[in-house]
């Protein structure tokens, strides 16, 4: 099977790779063609057999190309890696059915289940868990997407047309596929693959939107009627919430502002409403029931005869009028919440939905008279997918997060003060005096605000954005924005500062604190304040506003961030601290009588907590699940999952899986014992000194991975609306963490995802570390996520990229200590699997990585060449260009780079 299943890959990889040498040849002639080619050929020969071919015989191909050789080849490279993509997420598809049908998978509900019923866990148990459950993945606009949208959408067609072959069978003509193909390919090769101008925040707002509209919005419903038909539970609510930073996000962000965030919710309203309003339309022309051919229920019957609909033909059909009436009124809703009509008015004027609800009780209305009158064959149909998507959805389609700087809150909170002479300078106090003065501004019903005042710039625009937030709320209900997430959190009172701030636009309450609709959730994210986040926490809920809050909702909130602890202490040091945080703060909630809900700021690449979902849910300490994650998604990310139905519905799946398998399933953390945790706060201690030491310790460390990466050009990729720094500093503290990953994926060197555990298990006992992978899921996810980074670097292409630094004897020194501990930690990793090379225990994956690379490394000696050109003083813009399209292509290989 596993043959077969190769073949067809190539198949396929040939198919379209040959399609792509065609319209190379015609488009841009037999000589770039026939250079592709010769260099194709040469990669793919070396990387089979390197002892027998070498390298020079590459590098000799792309030595000395022109300029517009080279953006040609580049352009070439980029466009097949991006296509061989496509074939390798359709194998992916395929093997994923044939492993669920064979119930080999317990990412899948049949598999979940199957494994919880062999740990004799009843399905009651499940179907307790799952209506208290919230699984919740939250987009962001995090900039490692470097596809523009264009690209993404002629890639989807690519696939399209050959799944629909799939289908179509017989009636797929091969001359028709090929012909489909090649003018997919056409309009791609033609297509710029970068962005010619970056982009603002609205050009955010709209691709996260389409997604929500295309993908999300048509299998949050049929995801839920698989899991209700699995657990015969016809009535289990909604689990699913789909959440977005964009619009919201504003930490390091100068573009997010009020306007923005209103924007935000008025794009999102527009397309859930034209959502409802195209289903309802369907509706009508499918449920012509005649009243003299059926009976329906009363209420059915009174919604009817209170519709607008006056026309003769539906006089009779009572299904049609209400759903005229359900369309008037949305149509009304439309503009009252956007601003603008309905693409197609109704024909008569109707109310305003006061919110969802009022739409999802007509629709229930419809729904009930069908199933007591016709029985259950609509138990599972369009309109019942509605009535999900209605409750899954609202009129605002998706959560939105707040998210802030704390440093901001306390200026803010500072100038209010000032200006209402309660404190002349709150940022010279202490935290437990902070604390005693916050406690009792929030027990005082008088605002510190007055609209007679100067405040600075900054506090009039967070005010602001929080007067749209209780906007927003009051339009579409307490689902539209349920957290303030608080970067840079290290204090008590750094929560508080959101409820006094919330307090200033009435959404907290002094009499009422429980009723406050928005909590503040810290955010601990380097390793400190990782490691200080119990105490943190545990003050946080000693205050009684918070304390009511909490306990108003049943859950605290706490957001642990991958990226920057990593990028301040190392990949294994990173996992281990939030592996403990998430431990001690579960003992917290605990204590307080609130449930603890984790939310996991992970990106693409594993250098910031990338990897499978479903692993690294099972990986996490007991108890600290419970039923309810979240889990941001960003940039390359949200296309890789959810790039379309059948891919989408099985990440979320997987998702809800680990979840189910984590909280009822056999003790994910048995393996957990206090010999192994020892260990590895032993390993984790010296990989941290090991990173550090190279990282932030190393006399020009700084100016090696400037000059040895492609950090500088990365930041011209127009890729997001926000800078890639935090200051104009170029200290690696203050980099955001995107760019340090982006720019080591880009030089094959990944250090991220692995410096510093080779190090750290020198003199270990291999023995016991081989148990503790065995046994332990945390520490066995944290080993193959290491070996999945390490086989896509490439230490020689990365020594090439060390000569591009100015100062040899510097590059020598610097890159001569990163070999030495990639070779120490390769050994380590082979000495733990057991394995004569990496990826010796996934041979799928192996595989694909050994296929896709042959095109990858000719992208970074283009990129390296262009890079040193660029550096050395070439302006044209042409260089630069070339460039960007070499870190598009090496991105669009790599898949998880960002």
């Amino acid at each position: 099977m596993i043959q077969a299943a190769d073949d067809r890959l190539r198949d396929e990889v040939r198919l379209l790779g040959a399609l792509l040498g065609e319209v190379i040849r015609d488009e841009g002639g037999q000589e770039l063609y026939d250079r592709i080619e010769a260099v194709r050929q040469a990669s793919v020969a070396y990387h089979r057999d390197p002892a027998s071919h070498d390298a020079d015989e590459l590098e000799g191909l792309l030595k000395d190309l022109s300029l517009d050789q080279a953006i040609g080849l580049t352009h070439g490279f980029a466009a097949f890696s991006l296509l061989a993509n496509v074939a390798e997420d359709r194998a992916g598809k395929r093997r994923a059915r044939e492993q669920a049908e064979a119930g080999e998978r317990a990412d899948t509900p049949e598999g979940a289940l199957k494994r919880l019923d062999a740990a004799g866990v009843d399905r009651a148990a499940v179907r307790d868990l799952l209506s208290q459950a919230l699984i919740s993945p939250v987009l962001t606009a995090h900039p490692s997407e470097v596809r523009r949208k264009s690209v993404i959408d002629r890639i989807a067609a690519v696939g399209a047309l050959l799944d629909s072959c799939d289908r179509d069978g017989i009636a797929c003509s091969p001359t028709a596929l090929k012909a489909g193909l090649r003018r997919q390919i056409v309009i791609l090769w033609a297509t710029r693959l970068t962005r010619a101008s970056g982009l603002v925040v609205q050009d955010e707002i709209n691709t996260v939107t389409d997604w929500l509209q295309r993908i999300f919005l048509h299998v949050a419903p049929a995801q839920l009627a698989e899991w209700r038909a699995l657990l015969d539970a016809p009535d289990l609510p909604p689990f699913l919430r789909i959440g977005t930073w964009v619009g919201g996000d504003r930490d390091g962000n100068p573009n997010v502002d009020a306007t923005v965030m209103s924007a935000a919710f008025r794009t999102q309203t527009r397309a859930v409403l034209r959502f409802y309003l195209e289903e309802t339309n369907g509706l009508g022309e499918e449920l012509s029931l005649s009243a003299d051919l059926t009976t329906v229920t009363p209420e059915l019957a009174a919604l009817a005869a209170t519709s607008g609909d006056a026309s003769i033909q539906r006089a009779d059909e009572p299904y049609r009028r209400a759903l005229s009436q359900i369309y008037a009124r949305l149509s009304a809703t439309h503009l009252a919440l956007t601003g603008g009509p309905a693409p197609l008015p109704a024909s008569f004027e109707a109310p305003v939905y006061e919110g969802p609800d009022a739409f999802r009780a007509d629709l229930a209305v419809l729904h009930d008279s069908l199933i007591r009158t016709h029985g259950a064959v609509f138990a599972d149909d369009r309109l019942a997918r509605l009535i999900t998507a209605a409750d899954v959805f609202g009129f605002h389609m998706a959560t939105l997060d707040l998210r802030q700087n704390s440093d901001v809150h306390e200026r803010v909170v500072a100038d209010l003060l000032k200006v209402a002479d309660v404190c002349p300078d709150y940022a010279a106090l202490n935290e437990e005096a902070r604390l005693t003065l916050l406690a009792r501004e929030l027990a005082n019903p008088r605002p510190l605000f007055s609209p007679y005042a100067d405040y600075a710039p900054e506090t009039l625009k967070e005010r602001a954005i929080l007067q749209a937030a209780a906007s927003a709320l009051a339009a579409f209900g307490p689902q539209a924005i349920r957290t303030h997430i608080v970067s840079k959190t290290d204090a008590a009172s750094d929560m508080l500062e959101v409820y006094l701030l919330l307090k200033e636009v009435g959404l907290y309450d002094p009499a009422d604190p429980a009723a406050c609709p928005i909590q503040a959730a810290p955010l601990f994210e380097t390793i400190d304040d990782l490691r200080a986040s119990q105490p943190t926490l545990e003050r946080v809920l000693a205050e009684p506003s918070a304390r009511a809050v909490a306990t108003a909702r049943g859950v605290q909130e706490v957001m642990i961030g991958y990226s920057d602890s990593n990028k301040d202490g190392s990949y294994l040091t990173s996992g281990w601290e939030l592996h403990e945080a998430s431990r001690a703060l579960l003992e917290v909630t605990r204590a307080a009588g609130v449930r603890l809900q984790l939310f996991h700021g992970r990106g693409g690449a594993v250098g910031r907590g990338g990897g499978s979902s479903f692993s690294a849910v099972l990986g996490q300490p007991a108890g600290t699940v419970a039923g309810r994650i979240r889990v941001t998604e960003q940039g390359e990310v949200i296309a890789n999952k959810y790039g379309e139905p059948e891919v989408a519905q099985r990440n979320l799946d997987a998702l809800t899986c680990g979840a189910l398998l984590a909280s009822l399933g056999p003790q994910t953390d048995s393996g957990y014992s206090a010999e192994h945790g020892a260990t590895a706060a032993r390993l984790s201690a010296a990989s941290m000194k090991a990173y550090r030491a190279l990282v932030y310790e190393t006399p020009g460390f700084v100016d090696y991975f400037r000059a040895a990466t492609p950090i500088a050009e990365i930041a011209d990729l127009k890729i997001g609306s926000r800078p890639a720094s935090r200051s104009t500093s170029t200290a690696i503290e203050d980099l955001r963490a995107i760019p340090w990953v982006f720019s080591w994926s880009q030089s094959r060197v990944m250090l991220p995802g692995w410096f510093g555990f080779g190090s750290a298990v020198q003199g270990e006992d291999t023995d016991e570390l081989r148990d503790m992978a065995a046994a332990w899921p945390f520490f066995r996810t944290v080993v193959q996520n290491m070996e999945m980074v390490m086989a896509k670097a490439d230490m020689a292409i990365a020594r090439r990229y060390a000569g591009l630094v100015p100062d040899t004897a510097l590059a020598e020194r610097i890159y001569g200590a990163i070999l030495e501990e990639w070779r120490r930690t390769k050994a380590a990793v082979l000495s733990i699997t057991g394995h004569d090379d990496l990826l010796g225990g996934q041979p799928e994956l192996d595989r694909l990585i050994r296929q896709r690379m042959p095109y990858v490394e000719p992208l970074n000696h283009v990129q390296i060449e262009l890079i040193r050109r660029r550096r050395a003083g070439d302006d044209d813009p042409r260089v630069s260009n070339g460039i960007l399209l070499a870190i598009n292509g090496v991105a669009a290989g790599l898949r998880n780079s960002g």
